[in-house]
């Protein structure tokens, strides 16, 4: 449906797209997920044709959105950050406008925009000016012009801006009801709406692709075992007996004692290799040698984790690239003294 081949955009000496590259397949959420200012909107003005790349190319179903931008932006629709509006335009004059801009048939236009509406609950709003609308109607506006024509992508970026709670869980749930249809691309920072839509993330920072694949995925990629949080019955050297004849484990790292806790019983953390579930087997062992499991406790790492540690290690890149600059100026200031001596 899309790729995106080596794209590369820069605004004078800052590069905001550092050569870039990925696809995206039919009939999924894609989440396109990064911090403030690592690329994202810039990426989705590139592939929607908004602005053109410095270098690279975007091709929308075997269409390069630059040389066949029309038969491009068919397949296309989108929902800015700022949804584009004409304020003093009423819900119903606006969506109509849309239809005509999109070449819609006109037999199918009257349909079509009360259905779009429908589906994002504005109906009620059709006949009020918009720029009388609170921001979260204003946004609903958009997401009806992204999807009038029925497109095969609809990319939306930051959809859920402005939205309360109700209107949140609305959307997403829109979102997967329009995805047995469309292809959708999702640009967010909030990381608990990635996780509740997507089928598949990519993880975008300083313009460069850090990660691509599904949840799960990556948060077995960077787990790279299991961990179990346990509080039992007993001492430190009979649990300590008990452990090292289980193969399984890794390592084990006593907790800090809690006030809340119970005397005679210690806190510690065990890690196991990927895919391996000792829960049962310790609950035996423990049993057998009479120290009872007050609490088990296993960790799971989420999509919040894998974003900060992705994009942690970008940043420490980074700070040892600038902190190797103060040492060049430096140098560079000794040779000018040495020159003057000269």
């Amino acid at each position: 449906m899309i790729e995106v081949k080596n794209l590369v955009k820069r605004y004078g000496d800052h590069l905001a797209v550092d050569h870039l590259s990925f696809h995206v397949d039919k009939g999924q959420i894609y989440g396109f997920l990064g911090p403030n200012g690592a690329g994202k909107s810039t990426t989705m003005n590139i592939m929607t044709g908004y602005i053109a790349s410095t270098e690279g190319e975007v091709l929308i179903g075997g269409h390069n959105i630059l040389e066949e931008p029309e038969k491009a932006k068919k397949c296309i629709g989108y929902l800015p950050e700022q949804p584009p509006l004409y304020f003093d335009m009423t819900v119903g004059e606006y969506l109509k406008f849309a239809a005509d801009l999109k070449k819609i048939p006109k037999n199918e236009r009257k349909d079509q925009v009360e259905d779009v509406m429908e589906m994002v609950g504005i109906t009620q709003m059709k006949d009020r000016l918009i720029k009388n609308l609170s921001k979260g109607y204003k946004q609903r506006v958009g997401l009806a012009q992204a999807i009038l024509g029925y497109p095969d992508i609809i990319i939306l970026d930051e959809p859920t801006v402005g939205l309360d709670p109700k209107q949140i869980i609305e959307i997403r749930e829109l979102i997967k009801k329009l995805s047995k249809k469309h292809t959708i691309i999702l640009s967010s920072h909030i990381l608990s709406e990635i996780s509740a839509v997507c089928d598949y993330v990519m993880i975008i920072n300083h313009g460069k692709l850090v990660a691509s694949d599904t949840t799960e995925n990556l948060e077995k990629m960077t787990l790279g075992s299991n961990t179990l949080e346990l509080t039992v019955k007993g001492t430190k050297d009979k649990v300590e007996k008990v452990l090292e004849n289980l193969e399984e484990i890794q390592s084990l790292e006593w907790n800090k004692k809690d006030k809340n806790e119970e005397d005679g019983t210690v806190s510690f953390t065990i890690k196991t290799e990927e895919k391996v579930d000792i829960r049962e087997k310790l609950f035996y062992k423990m049993a057998d040698n009479k120290m009872p499991i007050l609490k088990m406790h296993s960790t799971r790492i989420s999509l919040e984790d894998v974003f900060l540690e992705l994009t942690e290690n970008e940043k420490e890149d980074k700070k040892e690239q600038f902190q190797e600059i103060p040492e060049t100026i430096e140098d560079s200031q000794e040779e000018e003294e040495n020159d003057s001596d000269l």
